[in-house]
């Protein structure tokens, strides 16, 4: 059993990680757990893999974890899950914007509905949830890590909204750090070939994807938790950087 990360004060240092239910939310949030942060573990509509996920934190060890629902699309969502984990937790050393939507909009198809899901997601959400959890933080010095994505910088077929979207959210991690610092460090995470979407993705697609890496493979959402740990907890004099994680991809295609 990890014994708990704590602060200067003796207490253990809490991390929320939003969208943490599943795929690599859920890894980014049990490798903060393993390192000894306790996790509150935001959702949105799969509280099933939420519970079962705090369910096996806890055995692990006891008081360290708790989920919370919130669509944080939703104004005074982020309000109302800063609160909770506030309340629950006393407080907040690390928070990880990691809760994403994403699917292609073709140029001549984009509804209002399909900008407004996918900028206030990915980029409103964010900033909301950054400002309700400032006290928190603030108090604790803690840090922050958005989950950005090699599309912000470089545009991926026939999804110019979701690019928008992490564009801006790699700019909010840059102006957070200068606005937020010495206090508070915010930094970024940026995947490549990671997880394919939940939907599949054409074997061809893949491997052309895969011929655009250094490394020629796949990475694994382990390599993103790692990277999270590493800006979370090994970077104290990191801020405002974005951390690719691609195996190399963004070096050449």
């Amino acid at each position: 059993m990890t014994e708990p990360n704590r602060s200067g004060d003796g207490e253990p240092r809490w991390a929320l990680v939003t969208g943490a239910a599943k795929r690599i939310g859920a890894v980014i949030a049990t490798t903060l757990h393993d390192a000894g942060y306790n996790v509150a573990i935001h959702y949105f509509s799969s509280a099933a893999p939420a519970e079962a996920l705090v369910a096996e934190l806890e055995a692990r060890r006891p008081r360290s974890a708790f989920c919370v629902g919130a669509d944080l699309r939703r104004s005074g969502e982020p309000e109302r899950l800063a609160a909770e984990v506030e309340r629950r937790a006393g407080r907040l050393d690390v928070l990880v914007n990691n809760a994403s939507t994403f699917y292609p909009t073709p140029l001549g198809t984009i509804t209002d509905e399909e900008w407004h899901d996918l900028i206030d997601s990915n980029l409103k959400a964010p900033l909301f949830l950054c400002q309700a959890a400032l006290p928190m933080l603030r108090a604790a010095r803690g840090t922050i890590v958005n989950i950005v994505d090699i599309h912000a910088t470089r545009p991926l077929s026939n999804h110019p909204v979701y690019g928008a979207a992490k564009a801006g959210l790699a700019m909010l991690t840059r102006s957070l750090a200068k606005d937020l610092g010495p206090d508070i460090r915010v930094n970024g995470v940026a995947p490549g070939a990671i997880l394919w979407p939940e939907a599949g993705v054409e074997q061809r697609v893949e491997q052309a994807i895969l011929r655009q890496t250094a490394l020629k493979r796949p990475g694994a959402p382990s390599d993103v938790a790692a990277a999270v740990l590493f800006l979370v907890r090994d970077a104290p004099y990191v801020t405002g950087h974005i951390l690719a994680v691609d195996g190399g991809r963004s070096v050449g295609w």
